[in-house]
C-alpha cells in the first residue's frame, strides 16, 4: 500500500457518506464523499466505517491447545484491528506472546494470567503455588505497554479445592500493581455470589451471559441483586461468547431487564473460530443484532466502549490526527442461522459482514469474509 491513499465514500455511523484520506499510517482527512484526494483510491461505496473493532477477550497464543489460533487469524482477517488476549499466557510465556505479535498485523494487548503456567493447562489455579508473585511483577514491570489487566479464571474446573482464594490472591496483586482483573466465570463451586461480591470498580466480568447455573441471573432470568450491586459500583461486563458461555436466553434477560451492555467480545480460539458456535466476532456482534439492540449500540461494544475501559480513546474514535485503525463492514439482509453455546438456534434476518480493516495505516481486504457462507 502506498503512503497515500482514500477510502472513498464510506458510511459514518450517522449515516453521513464521507472520504478517509490516510498518509503515512495517520489520518490526514476527513471529508465530504468523492472529495478525498490521494495516491491510490479504495472505493468504499456501501461499506461502513468505524474505528477499529477490538475484540477484548481472545486467545491468540498458537502453542495451547485447545485454546489458542494465530493473532491474524482473529484479527484482522476477521475485520478486527485489536485483540486483547484474555490471559492465555501467564508470566511463563508471556515474552513468546509478544514474540508471536511481532510478526503479525493486528495489535495486541493482553491479560497476564495470575497463574504462572498461563493455559499450559486448563486448571491453572488448582495449585497455589503456580501463582508466583516475584514472576508477575516482574513481566508486568518489564511490558507495561502490553499488559492491560490481570486475568483470573474463577470456576470448578480452574480453580479445584481453592475456592475463591485465588481471586483473593488476584485481588492483593491487582491492588499492588494498579491493574484490573478479569474474572472469567463458569460452573460452581465457588459460587455466583462469592465472585462478584469481591470484584471492584474497573474489574471485568466476563461471560456474563452463560447458560450454567451458577450464572449472576435467577432461574426466572431476574438478574441476581449481587449482580446489580456490582454494575452500580462500577463493574464491567463482558460478553466473551466462547464455545460454552453465550446463552440466547440468558441475554433476552439480559436485555429485558436493561443490564447495559458494556464490551462484546468473541473468546475466540481455532476450534470454535473452524466449527463455531463463534466463527468470527462479526458473527457474534449479529447475535445481538438479532437480539434487538441498535447498530450503534452493537458497534460501540467493541470501539467506544472498549477503548474507554482501555483508557486508549485514540482507538475508539476517528479523528484527524490519529494512528489510522479502522473497520469496513457491511449488513447483509439475509436469513441465516445462528447458534449460541447451548446449542439453541435462532434465525437472524441481518448479518454483520466485516469487510476490509485498517491496522496502523495498512489497508488488508478480509479476503476470508468477503467469501464465507455463514
Amino acid at each position: 500500500m502506498e503512503d497515500s491513499y482514500v477510502l472513498k465514500n464510506t458510511v459514518f455511523m450517522d449515516g453521513k457518506i464521507k472520504d478517509i484520506v490516510i498518509e503515512n499510517g495517520k489520518i490526514k482527512e476527513i471529508t465530504s464523499g468523492g472529495s478525498g484526494t490521494g495516491k491510490i483510491i479504495i472505493d468504499c461505496t456501501g461499506l461502513f466505517v468505524s474505528s477499529g473493532w477490538i475484540d477484548l477477550h481472545v486467545h491468540a497464543f498458537p502453542d495451547f491447545a485447545p485454546y489458542g489460533d494465530e493473532l491474524d487469524e482473529i484479527g484482522i482477517k476477521q475485520g478486527v484491528a485489536t485483540v486483547v488476549d484474555a490471559g492465555s499466557c501467564g508470566a511463563d510465556d508471556f515474552e513468546k506472546l509478544l514474540q508471536y505479535s511481532e510478526s503479525s498485523k493486528t495489535n495486541l494487548l493482553a491479560f497476564l494470567n495470575v497463574s504462572e503456567i498461563g493455559l499450559q493447562r486448563v486448571d491453572e489455579l488448582s495449585n497455589l503455588e503456580w501463582i508466583n508473585r516475584e514472576k508477575l511483577l516482574a513481566t508486568i514491570s518489564a511490558h507495561p505497554k502490553y499488559i492491560v489487566g490481570l486475568k483470573a479464571r474463577i470456576s470448578k474446573s480452574v480453580v479445584g479445592e481453592n475456592g475463591v482464594q485465588p481471586l483473593q490472591i488476584a485481588q492483593q496483586l491487582s491492588k499492588e500493581t494498579s491493574l484490573p482483573v478479569m474474572v472469567h466465570i463458569g460452573s460452581g463451586p465457588p459460587n455466583i455470589d462469592e465472585i462478584v461480591s469481591l470484584l471492584k470498580e474497573d474489574d471485568i466480568i466476563t461471560h456474563y451471559l452463560n447458560g450454567k447455573r451458577n450464572n449472576p441471573f435467577h432461574e426466572n432470568s431476574k438478574p441476581l441483586h449481587v449482580l446489580i450491586e456490582a454494575i452500580n459500583r462500577g463493574v464491567q461486563l463482558d460478553v466473551g461468547h466462547g464455545s460454552a458461555s453465550f446463552s440466547f436466553e440468558v441475554a433476552e434477560a439480559a436485555k429485558k431487564y436493561n443490564i447495559p451492555l458494556g464490551t462484546i467480545s468473541s473468546d475466540i480460539y481455532r476450534g470454535n473460530r473452524l466449527h463455531g458456535p463463534v466463527f468470527s466476532l462479526a458473527h457474534v456482534l449479529s447475535k445481538f443484532l438479532y437480539l434487538g439492540y441498535s447498530l450503534q449500540e452493537v458497534i460501540n461494544a467493541v470501539t467506544y466502549n472498549a477503548a474507554k475501559w482501555l483508557k486508549r480513546p485514540e482507538l475508539g474514535r476517528i479523528q484527524v490526527g490519529d494512528v489510522a485503525n479502522l473497520t469496513l463492514f457491511t449488513i447483509e439482509r439475509n436469513p441465516t442461522s445462528l447458534v449460541d453455546s447451548e446449542g439453541e438456534q435462532r434465525i437472524a434476518k441481518e448479518m454483520i459482514k466485516a469487510k476490509g480493516v485498517v491496522a496502523n495505516g495498512e489497508f488488508i481486504e478480509c479476503k476470508v469474509w468477503s467469501k464465507a457462507s455463514h
